[in-house]
């Protein structure tokens, strides 16, 4: 099957104020519609989706490689507010007008940190981790993900050097395909698929595993912005079958009360891997916010 994973058609860096470069790779005309994709953990720039529906319908999907993953340089102690003054530079550096973001996993704080900031005009998370530090979740959590937010909030700088021991690409790998349900694997493993897949995980951990590491420190801690106060509308994408510990523990349901303007898309047969299995059905919906 055709998950839509292809060569980006294009690649390069933007260099930000303190002279940093943000890797980015772009797919779709270079005048579409402009769409940033905030990509999953331990994965780089270069894992794109809807590969068959972005040229069709007019999208330039942006995939932006934090800092320290892939080609972007490193900014210990950085934030999610951080990450939204990066982008803002790239936005006004790309002239991209009124753009939209797609979170996927770990994406998923990072693009509505976008939309906290006013930086997009919608955002699509799919398969997104949610603010798991918040109270709402403290008797929901899987006991390995309640420790890891524990360690956070004990001691961010020692669960930072603890999750940089454990991270490296096939470390990852290892732990996505043993502990994803039938119908992740067959999409993860797929030759295709796969081999795209293992290629971004290692181009994310070529710097070394700092990246990946502050990256699980914020997605562990408390979001610096109350998602009532985005006011885009959010579209929220979950697979009833996703077994993930790390993305919602309630399936987005709670989230989707707190975002003012926020619908909820929950799909009986699907798991954490629709953002390829459904791509058309996200991208789509998130083009109807488009201005």
């Amino acid at each position: 099957m055709d998950y839509g994973v292809c060569e980006p058609a294009r690649l390069g860096q933007t260099q930000l104020p303190d002279g940093r470069l943000l890797g980015w790779a772009e797919w779709g005309p270079a005048d579409g519609t402009p769409v940033l994709l905030c990509p999953g953990a331990a994965t780089s720039r270069r894992l794109g989706f809807g590969g068959g529906v972005i040229d069709a319908a007019g999208i330039r999907l942006i995939s932006v490689d934090r800092p320290g993953l892939g080609a972007s340089d490193p900014a210990p102690g950085r934030t999610l507010t951080g990450w939204a003054t990066d982008m803002r530079h790239l936005i006004q550096e790309h002239a991209l007008r009124a753009p939209s973001a797609v979170g996927f996993s770990q994406g998923a704080p990072f693009a509505l940190a976008l939309a906290a900031d006013g930086l997009v005009n919608a955002v699509a998370v799919v398969s997104g981790s949610d603010e798991l530090a918040h109270p709402r979740f403290a008797h929901a959590l899987a006991p390995q993900v309640r420790d890891m937010v524990n360690a956070v909030a004990t001691d961010p700088d020692a669960a930072e050097a603890s999750f940089a021991c454990f991270g490296s690409a096939d470390a990852l790998w290892d732990l996505i395909v043993t502990t994803s349900p039938e119908a992740d694997r067959t999409v993860y493993t797929d030759p295709v698929f796969q081999r795209a897949f293992r290629r971004a995980m290692d181009e994310a951990f070529s710097q070394g595993p700092a990246g990946y590491a502050r990256d699980t420190v914020l997605a562990m801690g408390p979001w610096p912005f109350d998602p009532a106060d985005i006011a885009v509308p959010v579209e929220l994408w979950y697979g009833e079958q996703d077994t993930s510990p790390v993305h919602s523990p309630d399936l987005g349901e709670s989230l989707t009360r707190m975002i003012p303007r926020a619908t909820r898309h929950l799909l009986p047969a699907a798991a954490g891997s629709l953002l390829w299995t459904h791509a058309e059905a996200v991208l789509r919906t998130l083009l109807t916010h488009a201005r």
